[in-house]
């Protein structure tokens, strides 16, 4: 396939014996290592994998340079069921083929890995973040990734209902895994009305028991033709295309899922339908917050923080939408790409080194 996006490198990884099966894709290092997540899918095709981890560490260097880390975007993909393929021997094999980039990419959890993976990762790597806080790490990313998405619906409430607070208004999850039974959670404690949505009847149990109140609707179509205030999105991407779009009954579209829009010109729909929408790696950058945080020795406090100017950024995308005119997915888009430009450009001031 054509690589549309301009990626630097992509590594294809192969062991034969552990059975990895793996890509690895670095973006743009323009204001450091490539950081980004490893995610362990069972991908129908070789192509499909590509496809995806093309486009998200695409996405991992507009969120890193949004999210003001000095840090550029990389992306892995591991071919496999986790719950059937994932062993020592493979996750270490990852690892030698990370450790073989030189520190250019740096990785972490995402989809189907977790914490406890990465420490397994680390044996045969120094570029694993993400770490179990027995190994010095974060722990779960997932907590600062849910809340810096509540960070960003609280900006797009201020936005469009004058107020940051979501009391009294229906929100709509769609899917309640990691990230968005932590997301329930804030929201339940904020005053909202939470309704939600999962293909897993367990994780829909699970915040069942901790919030009673809270409904359920069958999938994900049932969702977004909801009476709801707001959409997030927190499964897999391409949440939203022309169909899921002409559905919606929500002004708000704020989630942590990646790349929910499923092709160019649904930002344009949303906005043409007076929907707001809250740039998905500009709202979901506290995971990467979190992480990237341990890199010089992690700090919650100082993390947490750091997450909590999501509200601000977000805030400032809207204004420059309305400024210039455009969506806010262009104004997001703007903003990171002048960060990559400007600072980048300082990195070719010789050192002498």
């Amino acid at each position: 396939m054509t690589d549309v996006f301009g990626h630097e490198q992509v590594v294809f990884c192969a062991d034969r014996q552990s059975g990895l099966r793996a890509i690895i894709a670095i973006h743009n290092t323009a204001l450091g290592p490539g950081l980004g997540g490893t995610r362990f899918y069972p991908y129908e095709s070789e192509q499909a994998a590509l496809a995806d981890v093309l486009n998200l560490s695409r996405g991992m260097a507009y969120k890193n340079a949004l999210a003001g880390l000095d840090l550029g975007g990389g992306k892995a993909v591991i071919i496999g069921d986790p719950a059937v393929d994932k062993s020592e021997a493979l996750l270490r094999a990852y690892g030698r083929f990370v450790e073989t980039l030189g520190g250019r990419y740096i990785t972490a959890c995402d989809v189907g890995t977790y914490s406890e993976d990465m420490d397994i990762v680390a044996r045969e790597t120094r570029f694993a973040t993400g770490r179990t806080v027995a190994h010095g790490g974060a722990g779960d990313s997932s907590i600062l990734t849910a809340f810096g998405v509540f960070q960003g619906m609280r900006a797009s409430s201020e936005h469009v209902y004058g107020t940051p607070s979501l009391h009294g208004k229906r929100v709509g999850v769609e899917g309640v895994g990691k990230v968005g039974h932590r997301l329930v959670d804030l929201l339940i404690e904020d005053g909202a009305e939470v309704v939600i949505c999962d293909v897993n009847s367990a994780a829909v149990d699970r915040v069942l028991q901790r919030h009673p109140a809270v409904s359920v609707v069958a999938d994900a179509a049932a969702l977004k033709a909801a009476d709801i205030d707001v959409f997030a999105p927190c499964a897999l991407g391409g949440a939203l295309d022309d169909a899921s779009v002409a559905l919606l009954s929500a002004k708000i579209v704020c989630g942590a899922a990646n790349n929910q829009l499923a092709h160019p010109g649904v930002e344009k729909q949303l906005a043409e339908r007076g929907i707001l929408y809250a740039p998905d790696y500009v709202v979901n950058s506290g995971g990467v917050i979190q992480v990237a945080d341990e890199i010089e020795g992690f700090n919650m406090d100082r993390a947490r923080a750091k997450a909590a100017q999501i509200y601000d950024t977000t805030l400032k995308i809207f204004g420059i939408a309305t400024d210039e005119g455009v969506p806010p997915a262009v104004a997001a888009d703007r903003l990171a790409e002048r960060r990559m430009s400007e600072v980048g450009r300082i990195r070719g001031i010789w050192l002498g080194q």
